[in-house]
């Protein structure tokens, strides 16, 4: 597909998108710029987002992604929970992962990704079960770190964006791919942006 074949499918699908995918992609980037300066309304923003893709990849009869968001949803909660402020305790603030949260991402994308293309190679009519099965593991991975607010989450979910983005426009999907590289982007100043908190918070220890 030429760089003008690819413009005019971009365009197509902009003309075509429904108010309620809008919706679904306002609330997706609202939940990555919220993650990115450490605003728990990342979460509901997530929820809301990711309620709404479901039902999309549903009705469409995409049903393998549309459990793969039911792990996305159930991440949000978890995330949501875990990052509240408790009574007399102060919020969650970034971190580095620790060896055992090392073990828990690699067991996430290794394990995860094993399930996920078994399943889409032999319960879905998938023509690339091995690439959407690693973007979705190491996706996984990402929401859980995120949800523990550890910096590699944002590596890991770049990882997952990068290989998305040439799967999206191998399947015709300008659109997902332009928001994807808009989330590989603000997920690099995110990294940056909890890199300095960390630094600051160790200096501040350290007075």
């Amino acid at each position: 597909m030429t760089l003008h074949e690819w413009g005019q499918l971009l365009t197509s699908e902009v003309i075509q998108t429904t108010w309620l995918e809008w919706t679904a992609v306002v609330f997706s980037i609202a939940e990555v710029l919220y993650a990115r300066s450490g605003k728990i309304w990342l979460y509901p923003s997530g929820i809301i987002s990711t309620l709404l893709f479901m039902y999309l990849l549903f009705i469409n009869k995409l049903y393998a992604e549309t459990v793969l968001n039911g792990y996305y949803l159930v991440m949000s909660i978890y995330g949501w929970w875990y990052w509240a402020k408790k009574k007399d305790q102060p919020p969650v603030k970034p971190s580095y992962s620790h060896k055992q949260e090392w073990y828990i991402t690699t067991a996430i994308v290794f394990g995860g990704w094993m399930v996920l293309y078994a399943a889409l190679r032999y319960l879905t009519d998938s023509t690339v079960p091995v690439w959407d099965a690693f973007v979705s593991a190491t996706a996984w991975a990402g929401m859980w770190l995120l949800a523990r607010r550890k910096i590699e989450n944002w590596v890991l979910l770049n990882i997952s964006n990068a290989f998305a983005i040439p799967l999206f426009i191998k399947k015709g999907l300008p659109i997902y791919a332009a928001l994807t590289l808009f989330l590989f982007v603000v997920a690099i100043q995110g990294y940056y942006d909890w890199r300095k908190e960390i630094r600051r918070d160790v200096e501040n220890t350290l007075l």
